[in-house]
């Protein structure tokens, strides 16, 4: 195994992927098996036993799920590859989000018995926004019910991916042993002992008789691969045409193409919690998946010119690094994952952080390894890493050379659905729970704070009730705190059906001495949802001096954070500042903030305020009897009923469904059910609420008041 301590890996010997899947589908036992067969650890560590190396908080453990993506580096067939697992949670898609916007590359593991199902289509979604390149691992072939042809055919229908079996399962459920290498036509076989470490290559045609059904199989699974390939360069595809095939090293070459620009995405087959499958999936991500310098280079803004400038993965070029991720450690503090793009960087060195445009010094540089760090002298373009040292910088800033600032395309995360309030139990509590309550929303871009100055009390906002009830239980245990914990409540917003024009905000004191006088005069009108909102200042001829706009702006953010309707955040409007006036002595930055504030909520109120309420895609797959029961108590929770299909002997129901319908749904599900359904939300807009429910909304959010 090559030594982790040379970062100085050659850049087309660098893979940087992630694990992504829907929960349960294998992720985490996988890349267990990749760590072990890579050298990297000398025991595999299963994830129901609460071993798993990569699952290292006491939470995952012991609830044997992935709450924080890990990264680990490890080695094979003289290539580096750093690997991000990835949680298949929703409630923690943010380190999906974070970890694919500086990937290559992914590998996306699916259940073999149960197919696509919803967060695959989610991840599959997310890894297209950002144009990642896959390699799909159908999992757990030693399961009751797998049907390898059956999700490659989900695969395609439902992802919309063009999907190519790269190997084929030699049998299926108790009888899986092995897979056939299509493009070699090897038979790859394991026999269960060393932990799968070893197993044996049969050509097929010595493994098989000719009449045997897999043959068939596999014959028909090797011609479609081979012609897939040959379709995708003009020079294959004549010589297929004339009846030749192509040698091995021809389409192996021309497949790597095809899989960077996803004209192709092989699947593979096999079993990890089995130790068989994870050898050949190795070699895929090493000979398919891009390096570095094979993916499109890093768009960003210069701040000096204000033009779009690229960052090709050059190590001699201007240092150019996104930070995606900040964690808390116990024992070196604060750490700032990065991905550089361009450029090196040597501990020590200063760095400019062009997002705020502030100096920062990187200290220690380390590799990490779960929760385990190995530090390096520097890191260079195509690498990821991290750094002790970084004050300032958090999730989706740029860190560059001062003398080439650029700002990277950031990173975009979904708005939390679901509030708790949340206060200390005792004084001495108060001060630990601020500072605690700080670090997780430092490392968490969904995990939102509203504090309260005068009771104390904070209301903490996330994408579910699991996302929430890690975040309390992390503050109990990381930062040894005691809180009273309120019952979880919608995170509603509010916005404006109509327009409002020339509403006027004036601040105007006069008690002796220098007074105060701020005067300004807005529009205020909607924009589509989701777009979120707009400050624009048309000011012309000093009408109001410009250090004046920049406070009038902080009165309309902060009116607009605490809403009109009930309290909560306006959202998707664009308030246009227009006119106003001026006193030479009496105006001050504190009186146009106030004027701004008093003239963005009458605009509001004129506007016609509606409330706004987060709707959820559900997914309910549930046996065919109960069918009937389920789809009438959604209908009960104002839900609209999209789709019905069948699912091998279940039918799964599509639904959208009000979030504030949802608490307690899991228990609901299983009474009515017998415990034989599963369900899957996901967040997918925000609509208004009917107008027969908002009042009831107010008079809480009144009474909590």
């Amino acid at each position: 195994m090559a030594d982790s301590n040379n970062t100085n890996t050659p850049i087309d010997k660098i893979r940087n992927i992630g694990i992504i899947a829907h929960i349960d589908a294998g992720k985490t036992t996988t890349t267990e098996r990749v760590l072990y067969y890579t050298g990297k650890t000398y025991k595999i560590g299963e994830v129901h036993e609460g071993e798993a190396v990569m699952d290292w908080m006491d939470q995952e453990r012991e609830r044997g799920i992935t709450i924080q993506s890990a990264a680990t580096t490890t080695f094979w067939l003289d290539h580096r590859v750093n690997i991000i697992d990835t949680p298949g949670h929703l409630d923690f898609t943010a380190e999906v989000e974070r970890a694919l916007r500086v990937l290559d590359g992914a590998v996306m593991v699916l259940d073999a018995s149960e197919g696509v199902q919803a967060q695959t289509e989610k991840v599959s979604r997310q890894a297209d926004k950002y144009n990642i390149s896959r390699i799909l691992f159908v999992n757990k072939m030693d399961k009751v019910g797998a049907d390898f042809d059956n999700t490659v055919q989900e695969i395609r229908e439902r992802l919309d991916l063009p999907a190519i079996a790269y190997n084929y399962p030699i049998g299926a459920e108790n009888d899986f042993v092995g897979v056939v290498d299509l493009l070699k036509n090897e038979a790859l076989v394991w026999s269960g002992g060393e932990l799968g470490a070893k197993f044996d290559h049969v050509p097929f045609a010595d493994y098989v008789d000719a009449s045997d059904d897999l043959k068939l199989k596999v014959d028909t699974a090797r011609k479609e691969l081979i012609e897939k390939i040959c379709e995708t360069d003009d020079e294959l595809l004549g010589m297929y045409l004339e009846g030749n095939e192509p040698s091995f090293e021809q389409l192996q070459k021309a497949m790597r193409l095809a899989v960077v620009h996803n004209q192709i995405v092989p699947v593979l087959a096999g079993t990890s919690l089995r130790n068989k499958g994870v050898q050949p999936l190795l070699d895929a991500v090493v000979w398919y998946l891009p390096s570095p310098e094979e993916v499109e280079p890093a768009h960003g803004e210069n701040t000096s010119t204000g033009e779009e400038e690229t960052r090709s993965p050059d190590p001699n070029g201007p240092f150019t690094a996104l930070a995606f991720k900040v964690q808390t450690d116990p024992y070196v503090g604060r750490l700032t994952y990065f991905r550089v793009y361009s450029g090196k960087i040597k501990s020590g060195d200063m760095v400019y952080n062009s997002s705020k445009g502030e100096k920062d010094r990187i200290g220690r540089i380390l590799l990490m390894h779960s929760n385990q760090r190995e530090e390096v002298a520097e890191l260079s373009a195509g690498n990821i890493g991290a750094s002790v040292g970084l004050k300032d910088t958090v999730t989706s800033e740029t860190i560059c050379d001062a003398e080439h600032p650029i700002v990277l395309q950031s990173i975009t995360f979904p708005d939390p659905v679901i509030s708790l309030a949340i206060e200390p139990k005792t004084k001495a509590d108060r001060e630990k729970l601020g500072e605690g309550l700080r670090k997780l929303q430092e490392e968490d871009p969904t995990f939102k704070l509203k504090t309260d100055e005068e009771t104390g009390q904070a209301l903490i906002s996330g994408m579910g009730e699991l996302h929430l009830e890690i975040m309390v239980d992390r503050l109990k245990r990381e930062f040894h705190v005691e809180a009273n914990v309120g019952r979880p409540q919608v995170a509603y917003r509010e916005t404006i059906s109509n327009s409002a024009k020339d509403i006027r905000g004036q601040y105007i004191k006069q008690s002796g001495g220098k007074g105060q006088y701020g005067d300004v005069v807005i529009d205020i009108e909607p924009m589509d949802r989701g777009t979120g909102r707009e400050f624009v200042n048309k000011i012309k001829g000093g009408v109001i001096p410009n250090e004046f706009i920049n406070p009038i702006s902080k009165g309309v953010t902060e009116t607009l954070d605490n809403g009109v309707l009930a309290g909560y955040t306006v959202q998707d409007v664009r308030v246009i500042l227009h006119d106003g006036s001026y006193h030479e002595v009496d105006s001050s930055e504190v009186a146009f903030k106030m004027a701004g504030a008093l003239a963005t909520r009458e605009a509001v109120r004129r506007a016609t305020p509606v409330l706004l309420e987060p709707i959820m895609e559900l997914q309910v797959v549930t046996p065919q009897e109960f069918m009937g029961d389920v789809i009438g108590d959604l209908s009960g929770k104002r839900g609209q009923i999209r789709e019905t299909k069948q699912r091998g002997s279940a039918i799964e129901i599509e639904a959208l469904v009000p979030i504030a319908e949802m608490f307690g749904y899991a228990t609901t599900l299983r009474s009515m059910t017998q415990g034989r359904a599963s369900f899957m939300m996901t967040p997918s807009h925000y609509e208004i609420v009917p107008s027969n429910i908002v009042e009831k909304i107010v008079k809480v959010s009144q009474a909590a008041e």
